[in-house]
């Protein structure tokens, strides 16, 4: 049945605020290139890629969902929530079994036993019905392109099936499902497929390479020959390589490059989870065990992006209940550096719900940003907490302003503002922070002002000072997450930018979770000071009023405002 066959009224007042329309962003001129690290459109300003995972490589090979919504519906919630691209999974027999390719939607579902949701396609998506699967694959990509959202295609899997596991034939070239021709094959008939489809802006060629048959040469032999046979189909799109071990490692890349005849399309990705380190997250120390993954992170992909590729994270997510201190542990650590690099990424999972995953039928996908019926979001705060990282902080044809910091507060997804002088230090946007500078002298200072950030004592709301020599006005990055700001009192007690969570005010307190402890959660006190060129928060009129009543108030003269402008 459709949505609103089950609505309350509430449920349908949280999906009127959910489609409320997001600001809008620049028109992107495709076809995507890239611009050393960064992707471009075709004038050569930055696109950055805040992507949702879209499932279509189970065993019914069918977009998931479909019978619990209009596939126009879905893509229009998923640019409301701020995605503009969806990574589209799809499996290698699609492309190259015409018995599997051929077969109708609802004869896919019957052959599954999976008649309630014939029942749901015939409502919601009756058009599709019988049409052939790969035509019902086709048909979501337009969908999509309807609703302004570019697509990557992702060659999932060679059998239709939930993924991954070492034995399960599908892992690396040569194995029992894994023939290198035949996927060579498929990319090519999927990228002349979709050659004429502007939207379709990218093919990822593999997915989580994996298994015992790993190895560097193959990888360099087969992978080479996937990208070129994909450009040669359509030179338009961006190809997209993954590495070894389910997609975590490129460090061979650091002695031999891989070599390609086009330049200018070429993207690495790479995946980052929780689970991928066990439960380090939740039996260690979460600053330590953040420092320790960042830094393997950056050893074994991060590195391309000195190199000069864009690193696109094509694979990363969170158990959306919010019980689970690993993945919350992880998230936080995880949202810091995809600021902080400003990387291209896509979330698992769009899912709410599967038709059918390891032989359970509507399983719920609690990593889905939908909930079961595909109705509401799962939970609404993580879309507000990764709403910062949706937009680009900096890149070719953005820069509308001066490079300066950003102070970004990972579990929240807000940054520091101040509307004025009057008024405390708050978490707000992104896009009303002030412009900071972080000096030789470990000062934070407001842009085109002599005002820096200063602790007042323990316990207390940060302030803004002109006196910015003192150890007060000193702030180091400290713990292995590199996320505390840490300065001294008077008496020389070292304290910690934190959150007041009754007020939502920044204040200093007794820094915490720095080592050993594995129950203390140290996100409060995670930020990270973020590049960006683009224009933030206006220095107002109604600004420089409050700087001149804190002069007056604080027995200074007039005329001193001038200096401090």
């Amino acid at each position: 049945m459709g949505c609103l066959s089950t609505f309350s009224l509430l449920s349908l007042l949280s999906l009127s605020i959910l489609l409320i329309p997001t600001a809008t962003q620049p028109a992107v001129a495709l076809p995507l290139s890239t611009d050393s690290r960064w992707i471009v459109d075709e004038t050569g300003r930055r696109v950055k890629l805040a992507c949702v995972n879209w499932v279509s490589h189970l065993e019914v090979v069918v977009a998931e969902g479909l019978s619990k919504q209009p596939m126009g519906s879905i893509a229009k919630q998923i640019g409301s929530m701020g995605f503009n691209c969806v990574r589209l999974t799809w499996p290698l027999y699609l492309a190259t079994n015409e018995s599997l390719a051929s077969l109708t939607v609802r004869q896919s579902f019957i052959g599954l036993g999976l008649y309630g949701s014939i029942s749901g396609i015939q409502v919601n998506n009756p058009s599709i019905i019988d049409l052939p699967l790969i035509n019902a694959y086709q048909a979501v990509v337009s969908s999509l392109a309807d609703n302004n959202i570019m697509v990557i295609l992702d060659n999932h899997i060679s059998t239709p099936g939930w993924c991954c596991g070492n034995f399960d034939g599908n892992g690396f070239f040569g194995d029992q499902y894994f023939n290198p021709d035949l996927w060579i094959n498929g990319l090519t008939r999927m990228a002349t497929m979709f050659r004429a489809t502007p939207n379709v802006v990218g093919m990822s060629l593999r997915n989580e390479l994996r298994g015992n048959k790993q190895n560097v040469n193959d990888w360099y032999r087969y992978m080479q020959k996937g990208a070129e046979a994909v450009h040669a189909a359509n030179p338009e799109v961006l190809v997209i390589v993954s590495g070894l071990n389910y997609d975590k490692d490129f460090s061979f890349l650091l002695k031999r490059p891989i070599n390609l005849t086009f330049t200018g399309k070429l993207v690495f990705e790479v995946h980052w989870y929780a689970f991928s380190d066990g439960p380090a997250w939740r039996t260690g120390n979460a600053n330590q065990v953040c420092g320790q993954v960042v830094d393997n992170t950056m050893r074994k992909a991060g590195f391309v992006l000195d190199q000069g590729y864009p690193l696109f994270v094509s694979e990363f997510g969170v158990d959306l209940r919010g019980t689970n201190v690993n993945d919350n542990r992880y998230l936080n650590c995880f949202l810091g550096v995809a600021a902080e690099l400003d990387l291209d990424w896509a979330l698992w999972t769009l899912v709410g719900s599967y038709y059918l995953r390891e032989g359970v039928i509507g399983l719920d996908e609690v990593y889905g940003i939908f909930n079961w019926n595909w109705c509401d979001a799962r939970n609404s705060s993580f879309l507000d907490k990764i709403s910062a990282i949706q937009s680009p902080f900096q890149g070719p044809g953005l820069a509308e302003v001066k490079r300066h910091k950003v102070i970004f507060h990972p579990s929240t997804g807000l940054c520091l503002i101040r509307k004025s002088l009057l008024e405390p230090l708050k978490l707000g946007p992104c896009t009303e922070s002030e412009s900071w500078s972080y000096t030789q002298q470990k000062t934070l200072t407001i842009k085109g002002t002599y005002f820096c950030l200063e602790t007042d004592g323990l316990d207390k709301p940060a302030v803004l000072s002109i006196m910015c020599t003192d150890p007060t006005s000193k702030w180091e990055q400290i713990s292995d997450s590199k996320m505390h700001l840490s300065s001294k009192l008077e008496n020389g007690t070292a304290v910690c930018l934190d959150i007041d969570s009754s007020t939502n005010a920044i204040i200093t307190s007794a820094c915490k979770c720095l080592q050993r402890d594995n129950m203390c959660d140290p996100g409060s006190q995670w930020f990270k000071l973020v590049d960006s060129t683009m224009s933030t928060g206006a220095i107002t009129f109604g600004w420089f009023r409050s700087v001149l009543e804190y002069l007056t108030r604080n027995a200074w003269k007039p005329t001193s405002l001038a200096v401090l402008a």
